[in-house]
């Protein structure tokens, strides 16, 4: 079975479930890893553990508190792993667990995705942008009257 028919049928699976998005594993998961952030953090993690400082180095337009926000989040859904060092003060460093480990090779398939289709999006999201109101951006806008 190919790609497309395989995801055809798994869309449908998930249309037999209902309309609740918190019953629907793909929904919700997507939610939430499909965030502003998410990615970012797992793929910054991906190499070995960090601390806070250092993750707010490679993401550096990224707010202390989102970032904060963010990896808690992926900690509870299991992905992060917050270790804190009984230190003074204390060292707290974030890793991926397992089960963020193997959402390695799912990411690294979209990024390597990303990377080779991002030139063809932007050129689709410009002709997008002039595209007249009321036309798609797959038709062709009708020539405007000449006014002679």
């Amino acid at each position: 079975m190919d790609a497309r028919t395989a995801l055809g049928a798994k869309f449908s699976q998930w249309l037999a479930m209902g309309p609740d998005p918190t019953g629907c594993p793909v929904r919700n998961l997507l939610d939430r890893l499909g965030d502003r952030w998410s990615m970012l953090l797992l793929a910054a993690l991906a190499d070995g553990p960090k601390r806070f400082s250092a993750l707010a180095r490679v993401i550096p337009d990224i707010s202390k508190r989102m970032l904060s926000q963010t990896l808690r989040s992926l900690e509870g859904d299991g992905l992060v792993l917050r270790d804190v060092q009984p230190t003074v003060p204390p060292s707290v460093t974030y890793s991926l667990t397992p089960l963020g480990e193997s959402f390695t090779t799912p990411l690294l398939g979209l990024v390597t995705w990303a990377e080779a289709h991002f030139g063809l999006v932007q050129a689709a999201r410009a002709r997008a942008l002039m595209v007249p109101i009321g036309t798609s951006a797959h038709e062709t806008p009708a020539p405007a009257p000449s006014e002679h």
